[in-house]
């Protein structure tokens, strides 16, 4: 009696044990093991667990990576629902990266509203962007009932500057824009005393963690970094509506 009774509870030790070696680590412990291991300049945001493949979620600003229950191991990629076709990592960082639209300082933008301008966007561009001039000439070009807030973000050069300055110094912005951005017309060069909202659209775009342009915002406070095609403009639209 007594032995058996010494085994019960050698077994019911045992699966203690188990169980403690189960149990997953915290998400401050994750995070404890992997940011030292990603270098001295690499700070966390924040690690929380997810729901598939037993894979924990580390946010570095805008980025999204993936690490083991160890901390040992490093995902950088997408996930996919294969049922589904989901994107699950697309929809995570359109989740960590929208702003408050409403919360934009039009007023430093130039309008441009094409037909009854009913579907409203906003675009980060260089003048000095060949991406964004694509972007211009094809898939904005194409798209109609729609209002485009552009910020003259100059991160590209250093006459990024004087150009986004002429522009907006000038009698009409937008046309000045397009016949810069479309035809490669430069705009008069704007009179000394004339200001412009650069340093500050620059300011706007580190905080929201805008790296390259053009970066499209949408009215849901989504987010697109780099140039579309107007179909892919035209389903996000579309979707928008639903």
């Amino acid at each position: 009696m007594r032995k058996s009774k010494t085994v019960l509870l050698l077994l019911s030790a045992l699966m203690a044990s188990c169980v403690g070696a189960e149990t997953p680590p915290t998400t401050d412990a994750i995070k404890k093991l992997v940011e030292p291991r990603l270098g001295s300049n690499v700070k966390v945001d924040s690690v929380r667990e997810t729901p598939y493949g037993g894979l924990y979620e580390i946010r570095i600003g805008s980025e999204i990576l993936y690490t083991d229950k160890t901390g040992t191991y490093l995902f950088s990629g997408h996930v996919f629902n294969l049922t589904t076709s989901t994107d699950l990592t697309k929809e995570r960082l359109e989740e960590i990266n929208k702003i408050k639209f409403s919360d934009l300082p039009l007023d430093k933008a130039i309008k441009t509203v094409k037909g009854d301008g009913s579907r409203v966007i906003a675009v980060f561009e260089d003048p000095n962007c060949g991406y964004c001039k694509r972007f211009r000439q094809t898939t904005l070009k194409e798209t109609d009932n729609i209002t485009v807030y552009t910020f003259m973000y100059n991160i590209l050069a250093d006459d990024s500057f004087v150009k986004s300055k002429n522009i907006w110094c000038s009698p009409d912005r937008s046309k000045a824009w397009d016949d810069w951005m479309i035809n490669n017309k430069a705009a008069p060069v704007a009179a000394e005393k004339c200001e412009s909202p650069n340093e500050q659209v620059l300011e706007l775009g580190h905080k929201l963690g805008v790296s390259g342009t053009p970066a499209i915002f949408f009215a849901d406070g989504t987010r697109v970094p780099g140039a579309i095609d107007t179909k892919a403009l035209e389903e996000k639209l579309a979707k928008m509506k639903q």
